[in-house]
């Protein structure tokens, strides 16, 4: 079984990344060759600040998606500096299956 993971970059011009991926070291490579996402491509070098792992690419890309339009970035800073954003994320869709 893979693991699933949603992850946080650091641009160099400080602005935040989240994805996807199934391999972590392979991605943030991809990113600094300048082949990653077109957001970071003119934003390098990237530096990993958190990663979450999660059994199946559904919950890790519903991750991505609420960490990108639910928070604002003092939110998302806050739970990075925590390691909260697995925690954070699963109080949220418990939440919003009430």
């Amino acid at each position: 079984m893979n693991t699933h993971f949603t992850y946080v970059l650091q641009c160099a011009d400080q602005t935040l990344y989240c994805g996807y991926t199934t391999d972590l070291e392979k991605r943030l490579a991809t990113h600094n060759s300048g082949k990653g996402a077109k957001y970071t491509k003119t934003r390098l070098p990237v530096k990993l600040l958190a990663s979450v792992n999660f059994d199946n690419k559904n919950d890790a890309m519903s991750c991505e998606w609420w960490f990108k339009h639910k928070l604002v970035r003092q939110q998302k800073l806050k739970l990075i500096k925590n390691n909260l954003i697995k925690e954070k994320f699963l109080e949220y869709l418990l939440a919003k299956q009430k």
